[in-house]
């Protein structure tokens, strides 16, 4: 070989060992510009593949787990940016206060924050208060019936698209919703059926509908423009998927009965 190839040769592999750090540099300044990987949650008691709860040790749910790996594998630690609900996530997006979020995706969402890979398909549907004659869609759907939902979210625009005579009001958190359910202020509550059916348990008479509204599904978002770390969260979850970190957050999180839905 000669000199001037052997060099050039030479010169090619340090710039490449000098360029991989270079990314990987690249790839922290955008998804974690604060030196920490800023998780956006939203708290609820029941927690699910999407909610999280909030326990004497800080917080747990599948976000929570997720986030807590892809910082790892990122090498920087992780924070929390607590809401109540994923419309406040939504609202956040372009203030620059998170870095990755896992949330319902619908197409008003995709004009606010970039998605990748979908993780959970999960059924939306009702439950009604206790002693309600409300059996189905049809009894449900009439004049002067009050239906909740979780302000801004991607359930209460299903659910306004799918009542044309019930009135839907949007609250900001899932615990006033629980509050009014129980009491009997509100004759329904739109919302995922796991979460609906964790709800039932909790209060004795209620009944959660057999039909469902509207399939939602859920995915990683990163803010608007961050296309590095979109690419960087899409292959974590696709890993997360195979190499058994996803159904590990799940099992982890009361979900060992709960299939992971993708696309």
């Amino acid at each position: 070989m000669s000199t001037s190839l052997h060099t050039a040769l030479a010169g090619l592999v340090l710039a490449a060992a000098l360029a991989m750090p270079a990314l990987a540099d690249g790839l922290k300044d955008e998804i974690a510009p604060t030196g920490k990987l800023r998780v956006a949650i939203a708290i609820s008691p029941a927690g699910g593949a999407f909610w999280s709860t909030k326990t004497e040790a800080g917080y747990a749910g599948v976000p929570v787990d997720l986030g807590k790996e892809m910082a790892a594998q990122l090498g920087v630690g992780v924070e929390y940016v607590v809401h109540q609900n994923s419309g406040q996530i939504t609202d956040a997006a372009n203030k620059g206060t998170w870095d990755v979020a896992w949330l319902p995706k619908d197409p008003e969402r995709e004009t606010k924050m970039l998605f990748g890979p979908i993780y959970e398909v999960a059924d939306a549907t009702y439950i009604v208060k206790a002693g309600s004659t409300i059996t189905n869609f049809a009894t449900l759907d009439q004049a002067g019936i009050k239906v909740a939902a979780v302000n801004a979210t991607t359930t209460m625009r299903g659910a306004q698209a799918h009542l044309k005579n019930a009135k839907v009001t949007g609250y900001q958190t899932y615990d006033e919703i629980f509050g009014l359910l129980k009491s009997g202020e509100i004759d329904a509550f739109a919302l995922s059926r796991d979460q609906l059916n964790k709800m039932a348990q909790k209060i004795p008479g209620t009944r959660v509908l057999d039909e469902t509204f509207k399939k939602t599904v859920t995915a990683v978002a990163v803010p608007l423009g961050h296309g590095r770390s979109l690419a960087f969260a899409s292959k974590f979850m696709n890993e997360a998927v195979t190499n058994g970190t996803l159904r590990k957050a799940y099992d982890n999180n009361g979900l060992k009965d709960t299939p992971i839905r993708t696309e």
